[in-house]
């Protein structure tokens, strides 16, 4: 190894994309997107679970309450643990995970529309499904393509 090669570690790659972060505008962007979409679904999925935030069931349209076939409670824990999985696909390859959590979101401002008393709601998530849709185009150019393989007979 040469003085100029730098081992590949963790830290070093926590190292060398804080400083690309604070140098270039687009990856801070993407990465500050990134580190949001992780950590807020997170919280809001753990706390279906735990409710200290807020009382989650009430956020449920009536329509869809009927509709499901769990109680109000049961189908927010599906809510709950569906927001988890959408953390974790932005950890992990964010380039296709924003786009889950674009429609998830989308989801939830349909959900929010069709009952009142949510619409202001409703209008931050929107907000936060337009920001998916930017991390999401970000990733398409900071986030590999997965390579898929051909099988060759």
């Amino acid at each position: 190894m040469s003085a100029t090669t730098f081992p590949t570690t963790s830290a070093h790659a926590v190292a060398v994309a804080a400083h690309r972060s604070r140098t270039d505008p687009a990856y801070g962007a993407y990465m500050l997107l990134r580190i949001g979409f992780t950590a807020l679904p997170l919280v809001f999925g753990i706390d279906k679970f735990a409710n200290v935030l807020v009382h989650w069931d009430v956020y449920l349209a009536p329509w869809l309450d009927r509709l499901s076939p769990f109680s109000t409670r049961d189908t927010m824990l599906i809510i709950g643990a569906v927001e988890i999985v959408a953390a974790l696909a932005i950890a992990l390859k964010p380039r296709y995970g924003a786009y889950v959590v674009a429609a998830w979101l989308a989801g939830i401002v349909i959900n929010l529309l069709t009952f009142p008393g949510f619409y202001d709601v409703a209008l931050r998530d929107f907000g936060l499904l337009l920001a998916a849709l930017t991390l999401a185009r970000l990733a398409s150019v900071f986030d590999p393509a997965w390579k898929w393989r051909r099988q060759h007979s």
